[in-house]
Protein backbone atom coordinates (compact mmCIF):
# COMPACT_ATOMS: atom_id res chain seq x y z
CA UNK A 1 0.00 0.00 0.00
CA UNK A 2 1.01 3.21 -0.90
CA UNK A 3 2.18 5.69 2.38
CA UNK A 4 0.52 9.01 1.73
CA UNK A 5 3.33 11.07 3.47
CA UNK A 6 5.70 9.92 0.88
CA UNK A 7 3.01 10.60 -2.19
CA UNK A 8 3.68 14.34 -0.28
CA UNK A 9 7.49 14.16 -0.50
CA UNK A 10 7.15 13.23 -4.25
CA UNK A 11 4.70 16.13 -5.24
CA UNK A 12 6.92 18.14 -3.88
CA UNK A 13 10.16 16.85 -6.05
CA UNK A 14 7.92 17.61 -8.77
CA UNK A 15 6.70 20.62 -7.81
CA UNK A 16 10.04 22.56 -6.64
CA UNK A 17 12.24 19.98 -8.87
CA UNK A 18 14.83 19.35 -6.56
CA UNK A 19 15.67 16.97 -3.70
CA UNK A 20 17.03 20.42 -1.96
CA UNK A 21 13.81 22.33 -3.21
CA UNK A 22 11.45 19.50 -1.76
CA UNK A 23 13.45 19.37 1.37
CA UNK A 24 12.97 23.45 2.25
CA UNK A 25 9.49 23.29 1.49
CA UNK A 26 8.75 20.58 3.59
CA UNK A 27 11.42 21.20 6.65
CA UNK A 28 12.98 17.80 5.98
CA UNK A 29 16.98 17.23 5.29
CA UNK A 30 17.62 16.19 1.65
CA UNK A 31 18.92 13.11 2.53
CA UNK A 32 15.07 12.33 4.66
CA UNK A 33 13.70 12.91 1.32
CA UNK A 34 15.62 10.81 -0.59
CA UNK A 35 15.40 8.40 1.77
CA UNK A 36 11.33 8.99 1.36
CA UNK A 37 11.72 8.79 -2.75
CA UNK A 38 14.07 5.89 -2.33
CA UNK A 39 11.64 4.35 -0.28
CA UNK A 40 8.57 5.01 -2.36
CA UNK A 41 10.40 3.35 -5.18
CA UNK A 42 10.60 0.03 -2.88
CA UNK A 43 7.08 0.64 -2.80
CA UNK A 44 6.05 0.57 -6.42
CA UNK A 45 8.67 -2.11 -7.60
CA UNK A 46 10.36 0.86 -9.97
CA UNK A 47 12.82 3.44 -10.45
CA UNK A 48 10.79 6.92 -10.37
CA UNK A 49 14.06 9.58 -10.02
CA UNK A 50 16.64 9.29 -12.42
CA UNK A 51 19.88 10.69 -9.87
CA UNK A 52 23.09 11.97 -11.17
CA UNK A 53 26.18 13.26 -9.70
CA UNK A 54 24.46 16.88 -9.68
CA UNK A 55 20.56 16.34 -10.35
CA UNK A 56 17.83 14.47 -9.51
CA UNK A 57 14.46 14.45 -11.92
CA UNK A 58 11.67 12.05 -12.78
CA UNK A 59 11.55 9.04 -14.81
CA UNK A 60 8.09 8.22 -17.07
CA UNK A 61 7.04 6.37 -14.52
CA UNK A 62 7.81 8.85 -11.60
CA UNK A 63 5.80 11.85 -13.76
CA UNK A 64 3.04 9.05 -13.83
CA UNK A 65 2.74 8.61 -9.92
CA UNK A 66 3.28 12.43 -9.71
CA UNK A 67 0.10 12.77 -11.57
CA UNK A 68 -1.76 10.54 -9.64
CA UNK A 69 -0.37 11.22 -6.10
CA UNK A 70 -2.24 15.00 -6.76
CA UNK A 71 -5.63 12.98 -7.22
CA UNK A 72 -5.29 10.87 -4.53
CA UNK A 73 -4.20 13.60 -1.95
CA UNK A 74 -7.06 15.60 -3.55
CA UNK A 75 -9.62 12.36 -2.82
CA UNK A 76 -8.18 12.26 0.61
CA UNK A 77 -8.80 15.88 1.60
CA UNK A 78 -12.16 15.63 0.17
CA UNK A 79 -12.97 12.90 2.31
CA UNK A 80 -11.45 14.27 5.66
CA UNK A 81 -13.46 17.51 4.88
CA UNK A 82 -16.54 14.84 4.64
CA UNK A 83 -15.90 13.26 7.99
CA UNK A 84 -15.44 16.51 9.75
CA UNK A 85 -18.73 17.97 8.58
CA UNK A 86 -20.27 14.80 9.72
CA UNK A 87 -18.51 14.92 13.17
CA UNK A 88 -19.27 18.50 13.90
CA UNK A 89 -16.82 21.54 14.67
CA UNK A 90 -15.24 19.89 17.73
CA UNK A 91 -13.19 17.43 15.84
CA UNK A 92 -11.40 20.24 14.23
CA UNK A 93 -7.71 21.42 14.59
CA UNK A 94 -6.98 24.12 12.32
CA UNK A 95 -3.27 25.52 11.55
CA UNK A 96 -2.97 28.84 10.34
CA UNK A 97 0.15 30.49 9.18
CA UNK A 98 0.82 34.52 9.23
CA UNK A 99 2.83 37.14 7.78
CA UNK A 100 4.07 38.95 11.20
CA UNK A 101 2.44 41.96 11.13
CA UNK A 102 -1.19 40.10 10.67
CA UNK A 103 -0.11 37.35 12.51
CA UNK A 104 0.74 40.52 15.94
CA UNK A 105 -2.69 41.89 14.90
CA UNK A 106 -5.12 39.24 14.52
CA UNK A 107 -4.07 36.74 16.79
CA UNK A 108 -5.87 38.28 19.82
CA UNK A 109 -9.38 38.95 18.25
CA UNK A 110 -8.96 35.50 16.40
CA UNK A 111 -8.16 33.54 19.71
CA UNK A 112 -11.10 35.45 21.23
CA UNK A 113 -13.75 34.41 18.67
CA UNK A 114 -11.82 30.87 18.47
CA UNK A 115 -12.25 29.70 22.07
CA UNK A 116 -16.21 30.26 22.13
CA UNK A 117 -15.74 26.57 19.51
CA UNK A 118 -15.17 24.23 22.30
CA UNK A 119 -12.60 21.10 21.42
CA UNK A 120 -11.47 23.16 18.83
CA UNK A 121 -7.44 24.00 18.44
CA UNK A 122 -5.85 26.36 16.57
CA UNK A 123 -1.84 26.32 15.88
CA UNK A 124 -0.99 29.91 14.33
CA UNK A 125 2.47 29.98 12.95
CA UNK A 126 4.34 33.23 11.51
CA UNK A 127 5.95 32.82 7.89
CA UNK A 128 8.34 34.80 6.24
CA UNK A 129 7.24 36.64 3.12
CA UNK A 130 5.71 34.68 0.29
CA UNK A 131 5.85 31.34 2.43
CA UNK A 132 2.31 30.79 3.47
CA UNK A 133 0.78 30.21 0.18
CA UNK A 134 3.44 27.56 -0.57
CA UNK A 135 2.78 26.09 3.03
CA UNK A 136 -1.12 26.09 1.69
CA UNK A 137 0.09 23.91 -1.36
CA UNK A 138 1.23 21.85 0.07
CA UNK A 139 -0.80 20.59 2.65
CA UNK A 140 1.51 21.99 5.18
CA UNK A 141 -1.03 24.03 6.76
CA UNK A 142 -4.73 24.91 6.48
CA UNK A 143 -5.14 28.39 5.98
CA UNK A 144 -2.35 31.51 5.24
CA UNK A 145 -2.78 35.17 6.13
CA UNK A 146 -0.80 36.36 3.19
CA UNK A 147 -0.46 39.99 2.02
CA UNK A 148 -0.81 41.17 -2.12
CA UNK A 149 0.45 44.55 -3.24
CA UNK A 150 -0.69 44.34 -6.98
CA UNK A 151 -4.32 45.36 -6.95
CA UNK A 152 -5.46 42.40 -8.85
CA UNK A 153 -7.76 40.54 -6.54
CA UNK A 154 -7.35 36.67 -7.62
CA UNK A 155 -10.48 34.60 -8.34
CA UNK A 156 -11.99 33.73 -5.00
CA UNK A 157 -13.08 30.09 -6.05
CA UNK A 158 -10.89 29.16 -8.92
CA UNK A 159 -8.17 26.39 -9.30
CA UNK A 160 -6.86 24.54 -6.12
CA UNK A 161 -6.82 27.31 -3.52
CA UNK A 162 -9.41 29.69 -2.67
CA UNK A 163 -8.97 33.22 -1.78
CA UNK A 164 -10.56 35.17 1.04
CA UNK A 165 -10.22 38.92 1.29
CA UNK A 166 -9.75 40.31 5.12
CA UNK A 167 -8.71 44.11 4.77
CA UNK A 168 -7.08 46.77 2.21
CA UNK A 169 -4.16 48.25 4.23
CA UNK A 170 -3.02 51.48 2.77
CA UNK A 171 0.62 52.68 3.71
CA UNK A 172 0.70 55.10 6.47
CA UNK A 173 3.72 57.95 7.01
CA UNK A 174 5.60 56.97 10.93
CA UNK A 175 7.57 59.71 12.26
CA UNK A 176 8.88 59.90 15.35
CA UNK A 177 7.04 62.06 18.14
CA UNK A 178 10.33 64.56 18.37
CA UNK A 179 9.53 65.19 14.52
CA UNK A 180 7.76 68.16 12.93
CA UNK A 181 5.55 66.11 11.00
CA UNK A 182 3.84 64.45 14.70
CA UNK A 183 2.35 68.20 14.98
CA UNK A 184 -1.00 67.20 13.02
CA UNK A 185 -1.66 70.97 12.43
CA UNK A 186 1.40 70.52 10.30
CA UNK A 187 -0.28 69.22 6.56
CA UNK A 188 2.07 66.18 4.87
CA UNK A 189 3.15 67.25 1.94
CA UNK A 190 4.99 64.75 -0.98
CA UNK A 191 7.27 66.96 -2.34
CA UNK A 192 9.33 67.80 1.05
CA UNK A 193 8.89 63.97 2.20
CA UNK A 194 12.18 63.68 -0.24
CA UNK A 195 14.51 65.72 1.49
CA UNK A 196 13.67 63.74 5.11
CA UNK A 197 16.02 61.01 6.23
CA UNK A 198 14.39 57.63 5.36
CA UNK A 199 14.10 53.79 6.77
CA UNK A 200 13.20 51.59 4.10
CA UNK A 201 13.07 47.76 3.65
CA UNK A 202 15.90 46.38 1.11
CA UNK A 203 15.14 46.19 -2.24
CA UNK A 204 13.50 43.47 -3.58
CA UNK A 205 10.30 43.32 -1.01
CA UNK A 206 6.93 44.57 -1.94
CA UNK A 207 7.01 47.67 0.87
CA UNK A 208 9.85 48.70 -0.51
CA UNK A 209 8.62 49.09 -4.04
CA UNK A 210 5.32 50.65 -2.73
CA UNK A 211 7.73 53.21 -0.82
CA UNK A 212 9.82 53.97 -4.25
CA UNK A 213 6.37 54.25 -6.22
CA UNK A 214 5.53 57.04 -3.18
CA UNK A 215 9.45 58.72 -3.39
CA UNK A 216 8.51 58.99 -6.99
CA UNK A 217 5.27 60.80 -6.22
CA UNK A 218 7.72 63.16 -4.49
CA UNK A 219 9.79 63.96 -6.85
CA UNK A 220 12.24 61.71 -6.79
CA UNK A 221 14.47 59.21 -4.35
CA UNK A 222 15.72 60.63 -0.74
CA UNK A 223 18.59 62.58 -0.56
CA UNK A 224 18.81 60.20 2.64
CA UNK A 225 17.94 55.93 2.76
CA UNK A 226 18.42 53.61 5.29
CA UNK A 227 17.87 49.94 4.48
CA UNK A 228 16.78 47.68 7.18
CA UNK A 229 14.91 44.25 7.41
CA UNK A 230 11.58 44.04 9.24
CA UNK A 231 9.26 46.28 10.19
CA UNK A 232 10.00 46.22 13.71
CA UNK A 233 13.32 47.03 13.44
CA UNK A 234 12.05 49.78 10.97
CA UNK A 235 9.02 51.43 13.41
CA UNK A 236 12.25 50.98 16.32
CA UNK A 237 14.51 53.37 14.47
CA UNK A 238 11.76 55.62 13.69
CA UNK A 239 10.80 55.86 17.89
CA UNK A 240 14.26 56.84 18.17
CA UNK A 241 14.52 59.71 16.06
CA UNK A 242 17.01 58.28 12.80
CA UNK A 243 14.37 58.52 10.48
CA UNK A 244 10.69 58.56 8.74
CA UNK A 245 8.98 55.76 6.97
CA UNK A 246 6.02 54.69 5.41
CA UNK A 247 4.34 51.13 6.62
CA UNK A 248 1.26 49.52 6.30
CA UNK A 249 -1.65 50.53 8.38
CA UNK A 250 -1.92 47.74 10.26
CA UNK A 251 1.34 48.11 11.78
CA UNK A 252 -0.40 50.09 14.08
CA UNK A 253 -1.93 46.95 16.06
CA UNK A 254 1.32 46.46 17.18
CA UNK A 255 3.60 49.67 17.92
CA UNK A 256 4.64 51.02 20.86
CA UNK A 257 6.66 54.03 21.95
CA UNK A 258 6.98 57.44 21.13
CA UNK A 259 5.07 57.21 17.64
CA UNK A 260 2.97 59.37 15.35
CA UNK A 261 1.41 58.02 12.23
CA UNK A 262 -0.01 60.12 9.83
CA UNK A 263 -2.12 59.51 6.47
CA UNK A 264 -0.31 59.54 3.24
CA UNK A 265 -1.89 62.28 1.06
CA UNK A 266 -3.71 61.77 -2.53
CA UNK A 267 -3.91 57.17 -2.71
CA UNK A 268 -1.42 55.58 -0.83
CA UNK A 269 0.38 52.25 -1.76
CA UNK A 270 -1.71 49.83 -0.46
CA UNK A 271 -1.75 45.95 -0.34
CA UNK A 272 -4.54 43.59 0.23
CA UNK A 273 -4.75 40.64 2.87
CA UNK A 274 -5.94 37.68 2.14
CA UNK A 275 -6.58 34.49 3.87
CA UNK A 276 -6.18 31.26 1.13
CA UNK A 277 -6.95 27.52 1.90
CA UNK A 278 -7.27 24.82 -0.16
CA UNK A 279 -10.19 24.21 -2.69
CA UNK A 280 -10.71 20.37 -1.36
CA UNK A 281 -10.25 21.67 2.20
CA UNK A 282 -12.96 24.44 2.60
CA UNK A 283 -15.99 22.04 3.44
CA UNK A 284 -14.41 21.21 6.58
CA UNK A 285 -16.62 23.47 9.29
CA UNK A 286 -13.15 23.85 11.81
CA UNK A 287 -11.97 25.63 8.93
CA UNK A 288 -15.24 27.65 7.96
CA UNK A 289 -15.54 28.43 11.58
CA UNK A 290 -11.63 29.68 11.19
CA UNK A 291 -12.36 31.87 8.10
CA UNK A 292 -15.61 33.56 9.74
CA UNK A 293 -13.55 34.39 12.81
CA UNK A 294 -11.05 35.57 10.67
CA UNK A 295 -13.52 37.93 8.65
CA UNK A 296 -14.69 39.47 11.88
CA UNK A 297 -11.13 40.00 12.98
CA UNK A 298 -10.29 41.70 10.35
CA UNK A 299 -13.26 43.98 10.36
CA UNK A 300 -12.58 44.52 14.12
CA UNK A 301 -9.06 45.28 13.27
CA UNK A 302 -10.20 47.75 10.05
CA UNK A 303 -12.82 49.70 12.42
CA UNK A 304 -10.53 50.43 15.18
CA UNK A 305 -7.11 51.28 12.83
CA UNK A 306 -9.46 53.47 10.82
CA UNK A 307 -10.80 55.41 14.51
CA UNK A 308 -7.02 55.93 15.14
CA UNK A 309 -6.03 57.26 12.15
CA UNK A 310 -9.23 59.52 12.04
CA UNK A 311 -8.29 60.83 15.38
CA UNK A 312 -4.58 62.36 13.61
CA UNK A 313 -5.16 64.43 10.87
CA UNK A 314 -3.72 64.31 7.46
Amino acid sequence: MLDLRRLHVLQEFTRHGTIAGAAAALGYTPSAVSQQLSTLEREVGTSLVDRTARSAELTDAGRLLAEQAEQILAMVEAAESVIAAQGGIAMGKVTVSAFPTAAVALAPLLAQRMREHDGMQLVLRQTGEGGGTRLVAGGEVDIALIDDWSGLRPDSGAGKLRHYHLLHDPMVLAVPGSHPLADTERPVVLERLRHESWITAPHGEPSRSATDRLLADAGGAPTAAWEFEGLGTILSLVERGIGIAAVPSLALASANGDLVFRRLPGTAPARDVYAVARSTRVRRPALNVTVQALYHAATEIRRSLDTAMDDVAS
